[in-house]
């Protein structure tokens, strides 16, 4: 029997900043119409692109990323009921919008095949970079594939630490770095651009992008390399037919219709154009190309109004913000809340503080973790007069929640200084353009109300670029005409003091290093007066939380106190909750967090913990529990795991009177003792004083 042959691979090597990447293709998957297998130290990824027909009928592109990730690469098994890998997590959905925002805009217009690109993950370092790889992978299969899009393209995560640029970080350096950034880069320039940063400088960014190219070209040239020795040939782009002449009524109602400044009104107006079109032209059988010749009518006036004459769909100029009103603490029974609007964009957002249990679970790779602050973004089909059915957030959803959420989390205090689950929920109640940032800016606004130290208000700002290639305008606060209509959309979230995320869709493929520092600087221009706007409702978080918020204090006691604490089946620290009303969390590290409606409540739950498994300090006050008598002194049990002797000398005042006391007085096992913690003695024990308690204000008793 002939042993069967192992198929022929080609494969790259090359180095990023000091990681070594070899893809492949060729060995796996080759029914697919791409595949590439993407591999760097312990991490092994599969990307398969296949190319289908196109629909009939079909107007518009369907492209579909999805990105997954099997628990087996990392040695584990899933958590789930099922034990198998179940509906794709945020994680999973944030970074197949990062794919799909990098290759999107690569295919040629009026394309409509179907595409659907996969990548997996079989092998994992939890602490490793994979959306590095991710990207890499994706946009090879894509290049190897027949698709006939713009190519190589190329993705990777650059991080800012200490100073020093460097790709692929691990976990343990993504948390250290002040800047995080994932970057895109087609053949013509930047794609794509999605990360978070600590407050850093509009200088330093563009520093980012210009490095994250350079690398990108880099891992560029390796896949097209490996398109030369083992790609298929590219399906033809399509032809683009010539589009009929507007009649001359239709285009005198559309330029009508574009001079309306309100989007309601702007688009009932140009949907009567269109009406006044489909009129004229009667019944032509060639109404989709008259049609499609309306909308790029529409576009090219808007466009020339803008280059032409610096005048916007609503008549602001290039830098103009539109009216801003805010307002706080406009519902009753929320700990924090705030309306934040901009124009005819409106953003309803609620701020909820929760206890250390209210957390969400996260299941990866690395294992489950526990993440206290969280940001929903909902996106009612009322806030654009539409009609659809409600079937929960999708990946817009998710990837606009998420954008926020990075601009915010950069000014939260930790979670050890303000032990609070902090919910964000932004309800968009109407939307023209860049409902995402004023979430950020509403986001900012209701932790400041519920009392949250957050370091500086925040802000967002939607940026907008147009250009014909001679002519170019950068946009502030762009409308969602504008963004449809435009060639890039930029949104920079910040403080007075620097950018906090940033996130970038580029369709006219290269950016210049100048146009880039433009964008930004204007953007910070339009942050700095969005907060002074902010300021004139809030300009500083309250001074203490909501009282309609759980109270919070916390100790801490001995890591292996902890199972005295809980108790067998958890019986001790339940009783401590059901006779206080409070919640008692702790940790493995033994920071025991108490959260209760009411004060008093809180602090009855802290004395008894202190009675289970509190730690004692030198100096304190403690009422405990006489354990044993001898004749050298008697034995207290501060707690279930404290115990110490008072001697002799210790008990009574030192005085005729005290030595009368001691001769008639018996100490009972099971009696009260108030006493204070003096030192140890030689032999290690607690050496407490019966006498330095006596007479002390029961308010400095610490249980």
């Amino acid at each position: 029997m002939v042993a069967p042959m192992k198929p022929a691979a080609q494969q790259v090597q090359f180095q990023i900043a000091g990681t070594e990447v070899t893809v492949e293709t060729g060995r796996i998957a080759r029914q697919a119409s791409g595949a590439a297998l993407v591999s760097s130290g312990d991490n092994v990824l599969l990307a398969t692109v296949v190319v289908g027909a196109a629909g009939e009928g079909t107007d518009f592109f369907p492209l579909t990323v999805e990105y997954r990730e099997k628990f087996a690469a990392a040695g584990r098994i899933p958590g789930s009921f099922q034990r198998r890998e179940g509906r794709i997590s945020d994680h999973e959905i944030l970074m197949s919008r990062l794919v799909d925002r990098t290759i999107r805009s690569l295919f040629p217009k009026g394309y409509r095949a179907d595409v659907q690109l996969q990548v997996s993950v079989f092998s994992a370092d939890p602490t490793a970079d994979l959306s590095t790889l991710a990207l890499i992978a994706g946009c090879a299969a894509l290049h190897l594939s027949p698709a006939p899009a713009a190519g190589p393209a190329a993705g990777l995560r650059i991080v800012r630490r200490n100073g020093v640029f460097t790709a692929f970080p691990t976990e343990a350096v993504r948390a250290q770095a002040e800047l995080d950034f994932v970057v895109s880069a087609g053949p013509d320039g930047l794609v794509m651009v999605e990360g978070g940063a600590r407050e850093v400088d509009e200088a330093t960014c563009v520093d980012a992008l210009a490095q994250a190219q350079e690398w990108a070209a880099k891992v560029g040239r390796a896949l097209q390399e490996l398109r030369d020795a083992a790609g298929r040939a590219k399906d033809p782009a399509p032809l683009v037919p010539a589009l009929p002449d507007v009649p001359p009524a239709a285009r005198a109602a559309l330029a009508s219709a574009l001079a309306i400044a309100g989007k309601q009104e702007r688009h009932h107006s140009i949907d009567a154009a269109r009406d006044v079109l489909i009129a004229e032209v009667g019944d032509d059988d060639d109404l989709d190309a008259v049609l499609a010749a309306f909308d790029k009518l529409r576009s090219k006036l808007v466009r020339e109004q803008i280059l032409g004459g610096g005048r916007r769909l609503d008549g602001r100029g290039t830098e103009d913000i539109r009216p801003i009103w805010t307002e706080v603490g406009w519902l009753p029974r929320t700990h924090g809340s705030s309306i934040f609007t901009r124009g005819e964009t409106q953003a309803l957002v609620t701020c909820t503080l929760g206890t250390a249990e209210e957390a969400q679970r996260v299941d990866g790779l690395g294992g489950l973790r526990d993440q206290h602050f969280l940001l929903h973004y909902n996106f009612p089909p009322y806030s654009v007069g539409e009609v659809r059915p409600l079937r929960g957030p999708g990946r817009r959803e998710i990837g606009h929640g998420f954008l926020a959420r990075r601009g915010l989390e950069a000014v939260l205090p930790s979670f050890d200084a303000f032990p609070y689950t902090i919910r964000i929920e932004s309800e968009i109640s109407e939307s023209n353009g860049s409902s995402s940032m004023a979430t950020a800016c509403g986001g900012s606004l209701a932790l400041m109300n519920a009392g949250v130290p957050i370091a500086r208000p925040v802000a967002g700002i939607a940026m907008g670029l147009v250009t014909d290639g001679e002519r170019t305008a950068v946009l502030s606060d762009i409308l969602g005409d504008e963004d449809h209509l435009g060639d890039m959309d930029f949104k920079v979230v910040g403080t007075e003091v620097g950018v906090t995320a940033l996130q970038l869709d580029n369709k006219v493929g290269g950016l210049t290093r100048e146009q880039l520092a433009q964008a930004l600087d204007q953007a910070r221009r339009g942050r700095l007066h969005i907060l002074g706007e902010m300021a004139k409702t809030l300009a500083a978080p309250n001074a203490t939380v909501s009282t309609r918020a759980p109270q919070v204090v916390k100790t801490q006691i001995m890591p292996e106190s902890v199972a005295v604490l809980i108790g067998p089946r958890g019986q001790t620290i339940k009783g401590i909750a059901a006779a206080t009303g409070a919640n008692v969390n702790v940790g493995d590290d033994g920071v025991v967090r108490i959260y209760a409606a009411q004060e008093a409540a809180a602090r009855k739950a802290l004395q008894m913990v202190g009675r289970t498994a509190g730690v004692v300090r030198r100096g304190g006050f403690y009422r405990g529990t006489i354990s044993g008598a001898r004749d050298f002194g008697v034995f207290v049990r501060l707690n279930e795991v404290t115990e110490g002797l008072v001697p002799r000398e210790e008990l009574f005042e030192r005085s005729a009177e005290g030595r009368q006391q001691a001769e008639k007085t018996q100490f009972e096992n099971g009696d009260e003792m108030v006493v204070r913690v003096i030192g140890v003695d030689d032999r290690g024990r607690l050496r407490l004083s019966r006498r330095a308690a006596l007479g002390v204000d029961e308010a400095l008793i610490e249980w």
